[in-house]
C-alpha cells in the first residue's frame, strides 16, 4: 500500500512538473515557441489555450477528490503527448525530439495505473 502511494506521487509529480512547466512556458510568447508553432503549422493562439488547459489539468490531478475531473486531465495529457509526438513525426523531426513525449506518455500511464490502485484500495 505504501509502495503504491510512493510510486503514484513519484509518477504524478513528474508528469505534473512537466505539464506545469510546459503550461507556464506556453503563456509567454518566446521566439523559440513562436518558431516551433509555425514549424508545426499551428496558430499561435492555440498555444495559449493549450497552456491554460495544462495548468488546469495539473490543478485537477493535485486536488484531492474530483475523480471524474482527474480522468479528464489524464485523457487530456495523453492526447497532448500523443499529438505532439505525431506532429514531430509528421514534420520529420529527429527521433531525439519525439522520443521524450513517448517516455512521458509512459510516465503518465504509470501515474494513472497507480491512481486506479489507490482508488481501489480506498
Amino acid at each position: 500500500m505504501k509502495t503504491n502511494k510512493i510510486l503514484y506521487w513519484t509518477f504524478t509529480g513528474i508528469i505534473c512538473a512537466l505539464m506545469l512547466l510546459s503550461g507556464v512556458g506556453g503563456l509567454f510568447t518566446t521566439p523559440a515557441g513562436v518558431a516551433m508553432f509555425k514549424q508545426l503549422g499551428y496558430p499561435l493562439y492555440f498555444g495559449k489555450l493549450l497552456a491554460i488547459a495544462k495548468i488546469l489539468g495539473v490543478i485537477a490531478l493535485l486536488t484531492p477528490g474530483f475523480n471524474r475531473l482527474k480522468e479528464w486531465a489524464y485523457a487530456g495529457f495523453a492526447y497532448d503527448l500523443i499529438f505532439v509526438t505525431y506532429s514531430f513525426i509528421c514534420i520529420n523531426e529527429s527521433v531525439s525530439n519525439w522520443v521524450f513525449p513517448i517516455v512521458m506518455l509512459g510516465v503518465l500511464a504509470l501515474s494513472y495505473v497507480y491512481h486506479q490502485k489507490r482508488l481501489r484500495a480506498a
